[in-house]
């Protein structure tokens, strides 16, 4: 299966667009859990709750070898009908984009990947030649500093605009997706007009109070869906104490809900 095929039987299945980032930071784990622990903790506690898992690379590599061992124990405890997309915003020469590529798909064996199309289509292509894996090209990102360079104004519209225009052509296989931060709904709209069928990852929920309600009605799709929203600080940290398990599936309950509600009243994921 394609991992648009498997993102969208996980959402049928678990009636949810919800996608969890796994972003582990020692300072703020719960008293007395190891790393892989928590990591397989909210894996158990979330998985019937989710379309995907994002693990983002930067909170691994920033470890070192504890964790990148860490990274490779929770790619294997990871759910088998459950994909996974690595978040790891590369973005080089086509010739190190290739071993990127080989790095991220062959070697951690990603469903998916976040890229950053600074350097052009060439650069992407590497990642764009595996018909069967999923492309997140970053587009409007969710940090307050995000409009510096993709708000600037070219031909009369925003950069991120073009970007969306120019990585649609850069699509060989139907394997595109866009990251647009949820902190921006109303360019989460302009995103969908130009890429009606590119599933849009939407961060910044949680901790950067984006609005989930308007990104997520802006988001869909024709088929009602295709709406992942990112969800990571807010529901990993949601406890430190004995109930840390207990509290992230419950906001993870939450969210999955309020995706729900803004999908529309008795929404599922197969609609």
């Amino acid at each position: 299966m394609s991992f648009l095929e498997r993102l969208k039987a996980a959402a049928r299945r678990n009636d949810s667009w919800l996608c969890v980032g796994l972003d582990p930071d020692p300072d703020v784990l719960p008293s007395g859990v190891a790393l892989d622990s928590f990591l397989r903790g909210i894996v158990e506690a979330t998985r019937d709750h989710v379309c995907c898992y994002k693990p983002n690379l930067a909170f691994f590599e920033a470890l070192g070898v504890d964790g990148y061992l860490a990274l490779r124990t929770l790619l294997k405890a990871l759910p088998a009908d459950i994909p996974v997309l690595v978040d790891a915003k590369r973005g080089d020469t086509p010739q190190t984009m290739r071993a990127y590529a080989r790095a991220i798909f062959d070697e951690l064996g990603a469903d998916a990947v976040t890229l950053n199309p600074y350097m052009g289509g060439d650069s992407l292509a590497p990642f764009f030649d595996y018909a069967d894996r999923g492309v997140f090209v970053l587009c409007k990102t969710s940090n307050p500093g995000a409009g510096d360079l993709q708000d600037l104004v070219v031909d009369g519209e925003p950069l991120f605009l073009h970007v969306v225009r120019r990585a649609v052509s850069w699509d060989k296989h139907g394997t595109l997706g866009l990251v647009v931060g949820a902190t921006y709904p109303s360019d989460v709209a302009a995103v969908r007009q130009l890429a009606p069928d590119a599933p849009i990852l939407l961060p910044g929920v949680g901790a950067q109070a984006g609005d989930l309600e308007r990104s997520v009605q802006a988001a869909l799709d024709r088929q009602g869906g295709g709406a992942l929203v990112n969800v990571s600080r807010s529901l990993l940290y949601a406890s430190r104490g004995s109930d840390w398990q207990a509290a992230a599936r419950a906001e993870a309950e939450r969210v999955r809900a309020a995706i729900n509600l803004a999908r529309g009243s008795g929404a599922t994921a197969s609609r």
